[in-house]
This record gives structure tokens, C-alpha cells and sequence, in this order.
């Protein structure tokens, strides 16, 4: 008996052995090959900033998708217990860019468009429809002639408005030229001191076109999984600083499963112009409070 116990013993220590043996030998084969993956990513990411070098087009895009959506039936615990209610938001961030050796072309497009609805079952009073809150878009368009690798002659036409409301009422739309500074591969600074502000409106005493500066810095990069865009727009007006206004956008994303992730946007903007037609008082007298929003949700990478 004391033989068979022995043996199953010895046979229990082998087995257990045995499977120790053969899992350190696959951690060694395990790391061995991802070394060799270190190894050959790395020499991927070397072509691949060959390739982003070279000249020729260059195109990227990626959003934000938020949402939500809910119903109530007789849920008493509430001002309105019979009511349905969504918020849905999207933004999309896109570029198009043509590098070549003596001359750059650069194109983005920006939109934050978001929809909200809240619809109380028990009166007729309100809207069952989705209407629109945050409305944002913004174009614009960038030819540069190369003086060296860090400095271009250039010029720059910009355009925003709405979409969903009021588009083009108001409008701004900015063309000049001046120089561009390229001190990073993802930095471009727009200089422009000559410098035209059209601003389409029907309200003639809020608005008012004028002369003036363009500066831009934008500052688009990926790394990874992640992706991120800050731009940072103003006009500075040489007839009146009441006419001045500046824009800053921010975009992050980061993937988490295939082309999905999480993304958040976040915007300042600076403009008494729109202060005044929405008080509805004369430029002078507007309160011109620092605007903003920020938008929280799914993102795609296209």
C-alpha cells in the first residue's frame, strides 16, 4: 500500500513537473517572440515616417458620437411622469493635406452639431421634435509657397456659420495673406497681417465687416490609439477691437476596439458681435461673456 502511495506521489510530482517545465518554456518562447514583434514594429514605424514624409497627399479624419434616449410612463416621482426625451451630438474633424517640396495645401473641416428633445406626453404645448442646441462648422483652405523648411509665404480663406440654424446669418468668413511658420511637423502658425473680415448678417447693427489681422495655430497629431486636434483661431480687427473675436477647439480621441473609442471636445470663443444681435442691443453695449461647450461621448476613426 505504502509502495502504490509512494509511486502515485512520485507520479503527481512529475506531472506537476512536467506542465512547470513546459510553461517556462512558453514564457521564454513568448518573450523571444515578442521581442521579435518589438523589434519589427519598430522598423514598421520607421517606414511608415518615410512614407508620411514623401510628398503627395495626406488625409485623416475622426469624431465624436454622444447620445441618449429615454421614456417615462406614468413615473409619478417627476414633474412630467408621461414624457420621452433624447440628446443626440456628433462632431467630425477632417483633413486633407498636400505636401510637396516647394509648396504646401492644406484643407480642414470641423462640425459639432448637437440635438436635443423633450417631450412631455401629457400637454401639447411643447415640441416632440429634436432641436437643434450646439451648431458649429468651420472650413477652411491653406496655400503656402516653401521659403525654407520652416517659413512660407501663404494665404488663408476661413469660413464659419451654423448649419442647422440661421445658416450664414451670421457668417464670417476671413481671406488674407502673410506667412506661415512650421517650427513642428504637427505645428502649423498662420500669420497674416493683411487681413479681410466679411461678415454676412441680416441684423446690420450688430455686424459689421472690417480689416485686420488672421493669426491660426494648429497642432493635429496620432500617437497610437490616441488622436487629438487643438486649434486656436482670432481676427483682430484694425477699425475696432469690438470687432475682434478669437475661437480655440479642442478634439481628443482614443480607441479602445478596432475604429471605437471614447472622445471629448472642448471650445472657448470670444465675439461680441454675436453677443449683441443675441441681447439684441447696440455692439457697445453688449455683455460679452467668454462662450463655450464641450462634448462627451463614442468616438470613430475613419
Amino acid at each position: 500500500m505504502n509502495k502504490k502511495l509512494l509511486l502515485i506521489a512520485i507520479l503527481m510530482l512529475s506531472v506537476t513537473f512536467g506542465f512547470s517545465q513546459t510553461k517556462e518554456e512558453l514564457q521564454a518562447q513568448k518573450a523571444e517572440k515578442q521581442a521579435e514583434a518589438n523589434k519589427f514594429q519598430g522598423e514598421a514605424n520607421a517606414i511608415q515616417k518615410q512614407i508620411d514624409a514623401l510628398p503627395g497627399w495626406r488625409k485623416g479624419a475622426f469624431g465624436t458620437i454622444g447620445g441618449s434616449l429615454s421614456n417615462f410612463n406614468d413615473w409619478y416621482s417627476q414633474g412630467a411622469p408621461n414624457n420621452s426625451s433624447g440628446n443626440l451630438g456628433v462632431t467630425f474633424n477632417g483633413f486633407a493635406n498636400k505636401i510637396e517640396d516647394k509648396y504646401f495645401w492644406r484643407n480642414s473641416l470641423t462640425m459639432n452639431l448637437n440635438w436635443v428633445k423633450l417631450d412631455n406626453k401629457d400637454t401639447e404645448l411643447d415640441s416632440e421634435k429634436f432641436e437643434p442646441t450646439t451648431d458649429v462648422f468651420n472650413i477652411s483652405s491653406l496655400y503656402g509657397r516653401n521659403l525654407n523648411d520652416k517659413w512660407a509665404i501663404s494665404g488663408l480663406a476661413e469660413y464659419r456659420t451654423t448649419l442647422l440654424d440661421n445658416f450664414n446669418d451670421p457668417g464670417f468668413l476671413d481671406v488674407g495673406v502673410g506667412a506661415t511658420w512650421t517650427p513642428l511637423e504637427n505645428l502649423i502658425v498662420v500669420i497674416h497681417p493683411l487681413n479681410y473680415n466679411f461678415v454676412f448678417a441680416d441684423n446690420d447693427a450688430a455686424f459689421e465687416s472690417s480689416a485686420g489681422a488672421k493669426i491660426v495655430a494648429d497642432y493635429t497629431r496620432q500617437i497610437g490609439a490616441i488622436s487629438f486636434k487643438s486649434n486656436f483661431s482670432t481676427f483682430q480687427s484694425y477699425e475696432d477691437s469690438d470687432l475682434s473675436n478669437f475661437t480655440w477647439t479642442n478634439s481628443f480621441s482614443y480607441t479602445l476596439w478596432k475604429m471605437i473609442g471614447v472622445g471629448f471636445d472642448f471650445a472657448l470663443r470670444s465675439n461680441k458681435q454675436e453677443a449683441a444681435n443675441y441681447q439684441e442691443v447696440d455692439l457697445a453695449d453688449a455683455d460679452n461673456k467668454l462662450q463655450s461647450y464641450y462634448t462627451v461621448g463614442l468616438s470613430y476613426a475613419f
